[in-house]
């Protein structure tokens, strides 16, 4: 308790704030230390960073943050630290506050439109990464009270498992709440689930998570609504075809940005346009510039590049700005070398471009469905004579197996007259 009361003075104590969420009500900040760290400048950052990307294109209420996830997810954690306190789990203050804030703080490294960037500005890091290094920069700041906190974020903390999987894991808070807040949002039924009784079925065996036997219809409702809801919103095509677009602005500007291409003034966006910043080489300038980017100096630069010289670039940006989209195709099988050749040529013809700068125009990938994986313990039940088992194993769903197999799509995007 000393150490807790030590935590409380370095935060100022316990301030009993509270927001109205729209989908979990009254979100309560009475735990030491959230108040500061959401007052926070990093953590404020996220109120202009959406949760969806470029989702918007296709359902235009998906404007919601990673603000409000975030607080979502906490909500989710207290409830469930509190349900297993009730089942007699041992949870110390200084976990218990740990623990709120690891989750609290698990996606304040997301760049600007989220995954849709993710690896566009730096290459080969993920926000998980950067998320780490912006805790303990807060760490350095409050004078090591997140210790703790960092460790279970880490998935160091060998003690109590339980404590990381509620944050990442195959059913966590935070999974639980971006399907019901990206479910309102959207307007897609599918992505609806009982929160409640899940977070009520919660337990801990052994030091690991565990859903009790008569809540495993609900984890098999919530493991359908995560496939569904990545095929009709995260994986829906005309959000990908918009995606491929803002990341395309994005590589031409880069490219322009290596032969001298005045590009604008914003010095955080300048940075990253004009710097290779690759894994390894992430430096603290790099950190600190990058908390000054958000989706908002996106589309600043967007909208002056619709003026830009650069005709690639100019029409790009014309065509994001207007929901002029590119056509996508997707399918099963790999997309052939012959498709690819008729869509590059009518790109040429299209855009007056060379071979050499038609990829701005024509992009294949590939889309991949994973409802549920086994690896890092999976869903685990506890069936009533005290048996632990996988969920595939416990169902009689003979359908929630299929779930396991990853699901892969090929596209092509290319535009048309």
């Amino acid at each position: 308790m000393v150490w807790f009361a030590y935590l409380c003075g370095m935060f100022g104590g316990n301030k009993s704030k509270i927001i109205n969420d729209p989908l979990h009500g009254f979100i309560t900040f009475s735990v030491p230390g959230v108040y500061e760290v959401v007052q926070h400048r990093f953590f404020q950052r996220l109120r202009r960073i959406r949760q969806l990307g470029m989702s918007e294109c296709v359902y235009p209420g998906a404007t919601h943050t990673r603000f409000h996830h975030a607080l979502g997810a906490m909500y989710l954690m207290t409830e469930s630290l509190n349900i297993l306190k009730q089942k007699g789990i041992e949870i110390t203050n200084e976990e218990y506050q740990a623990a709120v804030l690891a989750i609290l703080l698990h996606d304040i490294g997301h760049g600007p439109f989220s995954h849709t960037l993710e690896y566009t500005l730096v290459q080969g890091i993920n926000h998980e990464y950067i998320s780490e290094r912006l805790m303990q920069e807060m760490n350095r700041e409050f004078g090591g009270a997140m210790d703790l906190a960092i460790s279970i974020f880490k998935g160091q903390y060998p003690e109590k498992p339980f404590l990381t999987q509620l944050i990442s894991g195959q059913l966590d808070m935070d999974r639980l709440d971006y399907l019901l807040r990206d479910s309102f949002y959207t307007g897609v039924s599918e992505g609806i689930v009982g929160a409640d009784r899940l977070v009520n079925m919660l337990n801990v065996r052994e030091g690991n998570l565990v859903v009790e036997e008569k809540g495993i219809y609900s984890v098999e409702k919530f493991l359908v609504a995560r496939r569904l809801m990545y095929w009709q919103v995260y994986l829906h095509k005309t959000v990908i075809a918009a995606d491929n677009h803002l990341v395309a602005i994005l590589q031409r500007a880069r490219e322009l940005a290596k032969t001298g291409s005045a590009l604008g003034s914003y010095q955080p966006l300048m940075h990253f346009l004009f710097k290779d910043v690759v894994s390894g080489d992430f430096t603290n300038e790099d950190l600190q510039l990058f908390v000054q980017l958000d989706d908002v100096d996106i589309l600043s630069a967007i909208k002056q590049w619709q003026f830009h010289e650069d005709p690639i670039l100019s029409n790009l940006s014309v065509r994001l700005l207007r929901r002029q989209l590119p056509k996508i195709k997707v399918q099963l099988e790999p997309v052939s070398e012959a498709i690819v050749a008729i869509y590059r040529a009518q790109a040429i013809s299209l855009f007056g471009v060379d071979e050499s700068l038609v990829h701005h125009f024509v992009k294949t990938g590939e889309l991949e469905n994973n409802a549920y994986r086994t690896d890092g313990g999976g869903i685990r039940i506890l069936r009533k004579n005290g048996e632990v088992v996988d969920v595939a194993d416990a169902s009689d769903n003979y359908n929630l197996s299929s779930l396991m197999d990853t699901v892969k799509k090929h596209y092509v995007t290319f535009w048309e007259n």
